[in-house]
C-alpha cells in the first residue's frame, strides 16, 4: 500500500528492517520451548511482550531487561532467557524478493538509507549474517540513538544526517503506525505488504518501472 503526495521525483528510499528484508518472528523460537501453542502465545502476550522488546531497541541492554523480566516472572526464568540466549532462531532468514528491490535500487543509484528499531547489541549479529544490508549508504539503528520509531524525532535524525528531502523520498515499513510517522514528515509512505506488492508500489511511484529484471543476490548468511 502506497501513499502519493505529488508527483514530484523521487531520489532516495530508506527502509526499515525486520520483516521487510529479514523474516523475524519470536514464535520461530518458542515453538521448539512450548510444547502447547496457547501457553507460548500466553508468554509473549503477557511476559515476553514487544514493549518489553522495544525497550532494548531503545538502548536498554539485554542483561539488564533479562534481569529485570526474571524478577518478575520467575516461574518463566528459562523462558526469559531464551530470549536473547536462542535470538538466532528467531529469524526465517532474508526476505529474497525484498532484497532483489534492494539490489535493484542500488544499481539504478538511489541512496539507500535504513532506520531500524534494533538493540546495539543484536544489530552487530544480524549485519553479519546479512551481508546484503552492506548494499545501504547508512543505517540508522535507534537502539544507538536512544529512540525509536515511530518517534518524530528519529525521523529528525535520518533527515539531518543524510540531508535527504523527506518529499522525494520514499519511506518502506511494515508498521502502520511509523508509516504514518514518517508520512507527517512529508515522506511517501510504503507500508510493506509483501515483495510483491512493494515492487508494485515501487513502479507506482515512478522508482522502477516495470518489467525490471529481478537478480539474485547474496542474501544469506
Amino acid at each position: 500500500m502506497v501513499s502519493m503526495s505529488d508527483g514530484r521525483n523521487v531520489e532516495t528510499v530508506v527502509f526499515d528492517i525486520g520483516n521487510v528484508l529479514i523474516d523475524w518472528n519470536p514464535r520461530y523460537l518458542y515453538r521448539k520451548v512450548f510444547a502447547d501453542e496457547e501457553e507460548m502465545e500466553h508468554f509473549l502476550d503477557t511476559v515476553a511482550t514487544p514493549e518489553w522488546h522495544l525497550e532494548q531497541d531503545r538502548g536498554r541492554s539485554i542483561d539488564e531487561a533479562t534481569a529485570l523480566l526474571v524478577s518478575r516472572h520467575p516461574g518463566y526464568a528459562r523462558e526469559v532467557e531464551a530470549f536473547y540466549g536462542r535470538w538466532e532462531e528467531m529469524f526465517g532468514g532474508p526476505i529474497e524478493g525484498s532484497v532483489w528491490l534492494l539490489q535493484e535500487l542500488r544499481e539504478r543509484g538511489y541512496p539507500l538509507y535504513a532506520l531500524t528499531n534494533f538493540s546495539t547489541e543484536t544489530f552487530p549479529l544480524a549485519r553479519d549474517w546479512y551481508r546484503f544490508l552492506d548494499l545501504f549508504d547508512e543505517i540508522f539503528v535507534s537502539g544507538e540513538l536512544g529512540m525509536v520509531k515511530p518517534n518524530p524525532e528519529i525521523y529528525g535524525v535520518l533527515i539531518e544526517r543524510t540531508g535527504l528531502n523527506p518529499a522525494t523520498s520514499v519511506f518502506i515499513d511494515d508498521s502502520a503506525p511509523n508509516v504514518r510517522a514518517a508520512e507527517a514528515l512529508g515522506f511517501r509512505g510504503v507500508l510493506f505488504e509483501g515483495a510483491d506488492s512493494l515492487r508494485d508500489d515501487l513502479i507506482h511511484l515512478g522508482v522502477l518501472h516495470d518489467g525490471n529484471a529481478r537478480r539474485a543476490v547474496e542474501v544469506g548468511n
